[in-house]
């Protein structure tokens, strides 16, 4: 196991009250049998890694590094994972949120009906882009006439066992919200079909766990970790 420690990149995003709670704003870094785990900074002092200041030069990393998928702590902030999430994506590393074992919102499903929730959801999915493709394609030239500029907006989501991947929407709720198509098909979730895309992809569900925004992956590992430490207080007072 090798470690070292970066600095936070906070040039790169705004830097939220939340995340600045970190005090040194460095990250440690530990390698573990092709895994890369990025955690914040502890109190005990750790050789420093040549800088990494800026997204070319992690990407750069990445691509000759030995690490097969990196691992990430929520601790960190949505700001950093967005960071690290868009230099593995042009690294073509996967990137997983660092979740504990007894978190059944985040974790993998049952094993035994895994195969076959992959394989309803595939034809679901499927069907659905076949029998609603004409209503796709209306509302790609409707938001072209009214915004030719861009179609789709993409955003980081947790899947299951804390993967992170792409969720593509039409840019609707951006870009069109205060026009009458927009609200159209935000009232309608229309902007959510090209979520079948993910769905065919295996990034997402239609059956069985849902995804989630970074925001709310991160709220609910934080909410994990108020509860065991309240538990064990608890169990220390006893």
């Amino acid at each position: 196991m090798t470690t070292s420690i970066i600095p936070a990149l906070e040039n790169f995003y705004d830097v939220t009250p939340q995340n600045q709670d970190l005090g040194s704003g460095y990250c440690t870094l530990l390698w573990r049998r092709g895994k890369l785990l990025v955690k914040p900074p502890g109190g005990v002092k750790l050789p420093y890694l040549a800088s990494l200041n800026n997204q070319r030069s992690l990407v750069e990393c990445l691509k000759h590094s030995p690490i097969n998928l990196v691992s990430i702590d929520a601790k960190l902030g949505e700001g950093l994972l967005q960071f690290w999430a868009d230099a593995c994506e042009q690294a073509h590393k996967p990137i997983f949120l660092r979740i504990s074992a007894s978190n059944k919102q985040l974790k993998q499903g049952n094993q035994t009906w895994k195969w076959l929730q992959r394989t309803i959801d595939w034809i679901v999915a499927f069907s659905l882009l076949l029998l609603l493709s004409p209503v796709i394609l209306g509302l790609i030239v409707l938001m072209q006439i009214y915004s030719p500029e861009s179609l789709f907006c993409y955003e980081w989501r947790v899947g299951e066992r804390g993967r992170l991947f792409r969720a593509m929407r039409f840019s609707s709720t951006v870009n069109y919200n205060i026009t009458p198509l927009g609200r159209w098909m935000h009232k309608y979730s229309l902007n959510n079909l090209p979520l079948l895309f993910n769905v065919l992809r295996g990034d997402m569900n239609l059956l069985g766990s849902r995804s989630w925004t970074l925001a709310d992956a991160i709220q609910l590992i934080e909410e994990e970790y108020r509860i065991q430490n309240t538990e064990f207080r608890n169990l220390s007072v006893q």
